[in-house]
């Protein structure tokens, strides 16, 4: 029988591999050489640095990592040692969606324009930005979207360089993934020359990683009014975040926008899946059988007349209360970790239920249209 180490905060998996492989749950940050040495495989999230210092002289076979992510594997030594490694792409798209969702709810309320005035910037359009820029054609605002990978290989045509969108976005969103190096590196690649080209009033949103945008130009652009504000879930030195940029952000979230339920059982199941498959264990189709409701699975709009713009905005900061997780945060920033690992229920969208009155045709499609259940 195989054995398995596992981090003790991936949700959904208890008791699902115990019947094929003995499992050893450990925290993230503390799962160590020692506990691998007699180990053959691992399911981790991106507080575990899957390196040398980690795998060296261990019989680890394979990893799963249960998220998007995959920086925190040297792959490198992975390639060199026949080690084979899985993320899951895609698992939280959802999730960071619904907090951009919610993020840009809290700046339509601070600017009194109608949608089709206002142009969504999205850097890098994988599988959370292409999900975006979608949400945004169903709001009806402008886009540009650069990604010069996608555009190399696609052709220019979709997509835009990143000086015209920087001179002309009202709101920029980064989903890149962290490249230290090479012709697509993202390592600060929010600098002080990226805010100095910003529209002056924009805003700036990160939920990719927060080594993407370097602290102290992201600082000074927000302290010299060069932005209207800037929401930020992730950071560089997490979990010790930079206070002082803590204190200047709009919004602040301690790394947790792709950590609805819906995220983590998809990326659970992605690496059970991986994991059945390599070594045989007859769980190939294995998915969570329930995922828990939220305390609130139904939303409720307001009886007042009802624009587009109201009714994405109120079903937005319903369905994820963004400024709850603001509020711990700001509150107990030295428990940033604590925060991410008791993280509560949030479910997405078609999780959810909205209870209509009286309104027109057009708006229950557009509803819809946002995932929402009547």
């Amino acid at each position: 029988m195989i054995k398995i180490v596992a981090d003790n905060k991936i949700p959904f998996l208890a008791g699902v591999l115990e019947k094929v492989a003995k499992v050893e749950y450990l925290p993230g940050a503390k799962i160590s050489r020692e506990h691998l040495l007699d180990a053959d495989a691992l399911i981790v999230r991106t507080r575990t640095l899957c390196n040398a210092h980690l795998l060296e002289g261990t019989f680890v076979k394979f990893i799963a990592s249960a998220t998007i992510g995959h920086d925190h594997i040297d792959k490198e030594y992975c390639r060199q040692k026949g080690i084979v490694w899985v993320n899951a792409p895609g698992c939280n798209a959802g999730s960071v969606v619904q907090y951009v969702s919610s993020a840009m709810a809290h700046i339509f309320l601070q600017k009194d324009y109608p949608f089709g005035e206002i142009t969504l910037g999205v850097i890098g359009a994988g599988n959370v930005g292409s999900r975006l820029v979608k949400v945004a054609q169903t709001l009806g605002l402008k886009t540009l979207v650069n990604d010069p990978p996608r555009a190399r290989k696609e052709g220019p045509e979709d997509f835009c360089n990143l000086e015209e969108l920087l001179e002309k976005a009202d709101i920029i969103s980064l989903h890149v993934p962290l490249n230290m190096d090479g012709p697509d590196k993202t390592l600060h690649m929010a600098d002080a020359r990226f805010f100095s080209r910003m529209k002056a009033g924009a805003w700036f949103i990160n939920t990719s990683r927060g080594e993407v945008a370097e602290t102290g130009a992201l600082k000074n652009a927000i302290s010299l009014g060069k932005l209207a504000g800037a929401i930020i879930d992730v950071w560089e030195n997490e979990p010790d975040i930079d206070r002082g940029l803590l204190n200047l952000v709009s919004i602040a979230t301690p790394h947790i926008a792709g950590y609805s339920a819906d995220g983590k059982a998809n990326g659970t199941s992605m690496s059970v899946q991986a994991i059945s498959r390599f070594f045989n264990l007859g769980l190939d189709h294995w998915k969570p059988k329930t995922i828990p409701l939220p305390a609130k699975p139904l939303l409720c709009l307001s009886a007042k007349a009802k624009t587009k713009k109201e009714i994405f905005c109120e079903l937005s900061q319903q369905a994820y209360d963004i400024y709850a997780d603001d509020q711990t945060l700001r509150h107990s920033p030295e428990t940033f970790e604590k925060q991410r690992g008791d993280y509560p229920i949030r479910r997405e969208p078609h999780a959810l239920s909205v209870a209509t009155h009286d309104l027109k045709k057009e708006h229950v499609d557009f509803i819809q249209a946002l995932g929402y259940k009547l």
